[in-house]
């Protein structure tokens, strides 16, 4: 079974992840039977955007047990290329297994694993081991196919205890959720719905036959990927709304253990206030907070009557963090809450699975973020993204704008292949309606266009370089506007004419900048590396997180182009702290792992010059501001939600100190950090702040 990604999120994404978390996505797809088959063919689909053929696998299974996987899966114009062979003990565990190909943004994957006896022997091209093993022990490779699933659910029904040790760590377990019957040229079959957990943060389901050698049937990622077998598709729709309720009674349940109820008056007692809108941190006092509302800040009457004390001992009392750069998913919250992140600004995202994310946070049955929504817009194409709206002429491009405008959006974004011929109508009617406009550059154009033709703010370092690297001929929907980047930014002069007349462009227009500079570290991440957004952190997570996040995305072949795109990364960090203290608007995003990410980016706008202080601004009150909300939240101010976080220590001085949140409060609802991680698998960072009732 292909490891598990660090979040089902980053399969939201427009962004996908790498193959090893890729993986995931499509490796619950593949239903296949047991080695004690007969020779057999059998194709599998992946399906987005409601029924288009994204990708496929062909399953070749031999009379002497081996099986060979031939898969692809491509969308908006990335996707890995994988050829698998395994064959089976009898056990159903991996007796030997081989996977080559490439990886979803190139790089190579190779990687193999026998076992002989006891001994079992593995290696890829960021990790090796061997172990002594008695027993079943299941191998989890980092850059597998979706057949690797189908193994799972074979090596779990021979299991009595209903667990599947894993190798090299670890142990599955898997749960019946629901039970639906599909159909197929009146042909009539059950299947279950499962949640499989012990590798990653969250639950991952999958829909597998019944009987006693179950196999996968489907795998269904709401709003985003239906992986069935060939000729079930007409089941998928239902199955993903089967699934959808079945998801959501396991996150009441998670919201309910979570969450503590923060009724009435609240007093946080000697805190030093972060003021978030002049970068400041305060001395010690109170803060008041009364059924979700700061009601004061300063030092509180002795005759107070209060329900609840928190025992802040001198610790800093932030707003709740932006993420302004997020593809949430219902399993987000967790991890996002945790760090101090309050709320989200979703950059694209499958619109009714969105809207019913909303509901679900107002009703309080949703561990999560406040969500600021932002509308997706696509053009048709081979390469289209296949989030919110794909549109084709100014017409589909205004209605999509008028359904955004209707719901509440306060910006829409475009995406690579929109028509460039209509960019700059269709960014005047957004400003017509109040919506800001903001997206990728779409391909044929430069940075410097869209901010001519009306963008308000531009998404992601990558896009904001290349500015200088094409031309009109350039498509940018394709791997290009990744290695580009990685190879030629290493040149860039940032004190030449060009470069500093784009910063000072964005700076007079005040068109923001949105890097997701940690997500941006893969461009120079070498296999057997950990990537830098968990380097910090790796002993908090689950071991197979860690091995995980050790496996290259991009294909560098040699130390010569190591260090030519460790260069690059580099010069597009330096290239943000250069545009931030030019007065260029910068807003802290993740579109990766949820939490973790936005730690790591704050950090790397202190290496790039900005002051811890000035970090905490850019993930607080400059966030608000653009995200229309700085009336509601962003600042520790008396009549304001109560979106606060109380940190155990003192990141203004140390940057890294924010990863130390003791409490959230998120409105009425307080969350315990070290809860909140102990339910994920992860070692929490500081211990919870001490309450104490009223006497």
């Amino acid at each position: 079974m292909p490891q598990l990604p660090m979040s089902r999120s980053t399969l939201r994404a427009p962004r996908l992840p790498s193959v090893a978390r890729l993986a995931l996505a499509v490796c619950l797809a593949s239903g296949f039977a047991s080695s004690a088959f007969a020779a057999e063919t059998t194709r599998y689909l992946a399906l987005v955007d409601g029924g288009k053929q994204a990708g496929q696998q062909v399953v070749t299974r031999a009379d002497d047990g081996t099986t060979t996987v031939d898969f692809i899966f491509k969308d908006n114009g990335r996707g890995p290329e994988l050829k698998e062979t395994y064959t089976l003990a009898k056990d159903g565990t991996y007796r030997t297994y081989q996977v080559q190909g490439t990886s979803t943004f190139g790089a190579k994957v190779d990687e193999s694993f026998r076992r002989d006896g006891d001994k079992a022997v593995w290696k890829s091209l960021s990790d090796s081991g061997e172990a002594s093993v008695s027993g079943p022990g299941l191998y989890a490779p980092l850059g597998g196919t979706p057949a690797g699933f189908s193994v799972v659910l074979n090596a779990l029904a021979k299991r009595s205890d209903g667990k599947l040790p894993l190798l090299p760590n670890g142990s599955l377990s898997a749960r019946k959720l629901d039970e639906a019957e599909v159909t197929r040229d009146g042909k009539t079959e059950k299947v279950q719905l499962l949640a499989m957990t012990g590798q990653g943060f969250t639950p991952n389901f999958a829909w597998a036959t019944t009987g006693p050698e179950p196999r996968l049937f489907a795998f269904i990622y709401p709003g985003y990927l239906q992986l069935i077998e060939e000729g079930w598709q007409g089941n998928a729709n239902a199955l993903e709304t089967r699934q959808k309720a079945a998801e959501g009674k396991l996150l009441v349940d998670l919201r309910q253990k979570l969450g503590h109820r923060f009724g009435g008056t609240t007093l946080l007692r000697d805190v030093r206030v972060f003021d978030s809108e002049k970068a400041q941190l305060g001395e010690a006092t109170d803060v008041v907070v009364a059924d979700g509302k700061i009601v004061s800040v300063g030092k509180a009457a002795a005759s107070l009557k209060y329900d609840r004390s928190v025992d802040g001992g001198g610790r800093v009392l932030m707003p709740g963090l932006f993420d302004m750069h997020g593809h949430l998913s219902r399993w987000d919250g967790g991890l996002n809450i945790a760090a101090g992140v309050t709320t989200v600004r979703d950059m694209g995202n499958d619109n009714a699975t969105l809207q019913q994310m909303i509901g679900e946070i107002k009703a309080g049955t949703l561990l999560s973020p406040n969500v600021v929504p932002a509308g997706f817009i696509e053009g048709e194409s081979n390469f289209s993204a296949r989030n919110g709206f794909v549109i084709k002429d100014i017409a589909g491009a205004k209605s999509a704008v008028d359904w955004y405008a209707a719901n509440g959006y306060p910006q829409v974004k475009i995406y690579n292949s929109f028509p460039k011929e209509l960019l700059r109508e269709t960014a005047a009617y957004a400003h017509s309606k109040g919506l800001r406009v903001s997206g990728h550059v779409p391909a044929f154009m430069r940075a410097q266009d869209v901010v001519d033709q009306g963008y308000d703010e531009v998404q992601h370092i990558n896009q904001l370089l290349l500015n200088f690297f094409v031309d009109d001929k350039t498509d940018t929907r394709t791997l290009q506007r990744f290695y580009l980047v990685a190879d030629k930014a290493a040149d860039l002069d940032l004190d030449s004419k060009p470069v500093q007349d784009f910063i000072a462009t964005l700076a007079k227009k005040q068109i923001a900048i949105d890097p997701t500079l940690a997500t941006f570290e893969f461009l120079h991440q070498r296999d057997g590396e950990l990537s830098p957004i968990v380097e910090g952190i790796a002993d908090h997570l689950p071991p197979d997180v860690q091995r995980g996040r050790r496996s290259a995305e991009m294909n560098i072949p040699d130390d010569a182009t190591a260090a030519r795109y460790n260069k690059s990364y580099a010069k597009a960090v330096e290239f943000v702290g250069r545009a931030y203290k030019a007065g260029v608007p910068l807003l802290a995003g993740t579109d990766e792992v949820p939490g973790f990410t936005l730690q790591h980016e704050l950090a790397l706008y202190v290496r790039a010059g900005l002051t811890p202080s000035q970090a905490l601004q850019v993930a607080t009150w400059n966030a608000a501001k653009v995200a229309r909300v700085l009336d509601d939240r962003g600042s520790v101010t008396a009549g304001k939600r109560a979106d606060l976080i109380l940190v155990d220590g003192d990141p203004t001085r140390d940057i890294a100190d924010i990863r130390k949140v003791s409490l959230v409060l998120q409105g009425d609802t307080a969350y315990y950090p070290s809860e909140v991680y102990d339910a994920l698998g992860v070692k929490p960072f500081a211990a919870p702040a001490k309450v104490a009732a009223a006497k």
